[in-house]
């Protein structure tokens, strides 16, 4: 199937939940339907994302809590796991965490449901990492500035936040999901004591062709 062919659905899905109100609830959907053979998820790689791998390739220190923020089938937060990193990862798909689960039986890594837009209390302040990847730019409108706003209480201070996101200019077309960020929307992240360390603007030369993306780092103060 072609990766068109394989968004295709999961922009179907997207559209009719934004239509009805419901900004998250095709995530299990999507989800559900990969686990019984009918569709893919076309973001599930099998492998920690590259500019993810990158990026802790250049750190050291890995130690501490991290969290995955929309873990989807567990790669990135296992690679986190292995660097050291007390792991916790959630999904608000619970057939996502079923899977994560069940691929990596055994793994450190406290794989739970959850959701961005009204997280746990038990885990707002308490990560020394927090890390996303697409989830964001999935989401439209309020729902994405509400989104966007939410990891800032999920950081102790000190803690760091990486988000990883299709890159758009403010006058490209806004395209299809998953809807790429614009360097104002990236810069939204910094609210609540987060400020910005670095933003990248990159070609994510994984895929083919190269792919534009943001890698950008907050910190919290």
């Amino acid at each position: 199937m072609t990766d068109d062919g394989q968004r295709g659905y999961a922009r179907k899905l997207a559209a009719e939940a934004v239509a009805a109100g419901d900004d998250t609830g095709w995530f299990e959907r999507l989800y559900a339907a990969a686990e019984s053979g009918t569709a893919v998820v076309p973001w599930a790689d099998l492998e920690p994302n590259p500019l993810l791998v990158d990026w802790s390739a250049a750190h050291s220190g890995h130690e501490g809590r991290a969290l995955v923020v929309g873990c989807g089938l567990g790669d990135d937060a296992e690679h986190l796991a292995a660097l050291g990193y007390d792991t916790v990862a959630f999904d608000v798909a619970p057939s996502a965490v079923r899977a994560a689960r069940e691929r990596f039986a055994g793994s450190p890594v406290r794989y739970r449901v959850a959701d961005l837009l009204d997280p746990p209390a038990d885990l707002l302040g308490t990560f020394d990492l927090v890390f996303e990847a697409y989830t964001v730019q999935t989401l439209q409108g309020a729902a994405r500035r509400r989104a966007t706003a939410r990891f800032a209480e999920l950081l102790r201070p000190g803690g760091r936040l990486l988000v990883i996101a299709r890159a758009r200019d403010d006058d490209d077309p806004v395209g299809r999901m998953p809807w790429p960020l614009t360097r104002t929307e990236i810069e939204a992240f910094a609210v609540d004591g987060l400020r910005p360390a670095l933003i990248e603007d990159l070609a994510d030369t994984s895929e083919d062709p190269p792919v534009r993306r943001w890698r950008a780092e907050f910190v919290r103060r």
